[in-house]
């Protein structure tokens, strides 16, 4: 029930921001994911679409970008902004990060952008990148992680969750969560500094992983 309820405030709360201006991400990670031509490409928390878009002209006609969104206001806006600007090669889809539907091994890149820490399970959700990754497939990641563990009157706070820090763990959880799934060889692009959130500290980062081209740790 509680995790419904997050989901629920979560989508009401990005439904209304999607026709404001605001600036939803903690990061740049599609200026970091240098996308090519003919690649198969997905944003997690796609939002209004712009980086779709902005993928979508990277990897040309001949690639394809997928864009994943809980929110249906973001999704609806998304979806005008590509016919507005006649953009063929891009397809929004509804759905919570745990269960992406997509087929495995078939893209070449996934990014996101302040998303992850919205994750219940976070665990599921990086076992279904390396899933939906191609071998040496990468992921470019921006996320919010905390310093120390959350307090619990955060973490079950819907309002709190959906501003982007409360659904944080720490850098140490995060890199587990990463090895299980079976990325090794994590870069960090880009890191701030810990800054004041309810009564913790959190910092936002950059990472790029590739899923391995030969691998005995394969979860799938």
């Amino acid at each position: 029930m509680a995790e419904e309820k997050t989901i629920e405030a979560i989508n009401i709360r990005y439904s209304k921001l999607a026709e404001e201006s605001c600036c939803l991400s903690c990061g740049g990670a599609i200026d970091k994911a240098q996308a090519a031509k003919g690649e198969i490409c997905a944003d997690l928390g796609s939002g209004r679409g712009q980086d779709v878009l902005r993928l979508a002209e990277e990897v040309g006609s001949e690639g394809f970008v997928y864009g994943l969104d809980i929110s249906e206001g973001m999704l609806t806006k998304a979806k005008k902004n590509a016919e507005k600007f006649q953009v063929k090669h891009v397809d929004f889809r509804q759905t919570n990060l745990e269960t992406l539907p997509l087929e495995d091994n078939t893209l070449d890149l996934v990014i996101s952008n302040c998303t992850l820490n919205h994750a219940e399970n976070k665990q599921q959700v990086w076992n279904e990148i390396y899933r939906v990754l191609k071998k040496s497939g990468r992921f470019v990641v921006s996320d919010i992680f905390s310093t120390q563990e959350v307090p619990a009157k955060y973490r079950n706070d819907s309002q709190a969750v959906a501003e982007c820090w409360a659904g944080s763990v720490t850098k140490e959880k995060y890199m587990e969560h990463l090895v299980n799934a079976g990325f090794r060889d994590i870069t960090i692009l880009e890191e701030s500094k810990p800054y004041p959130k309810g009564e913790i500290e959190v910092a936002s980062w950059t990472i790029l992983g590739f899923r391995p081209s030969n691998c005995g740790c394969d979860n799938i």
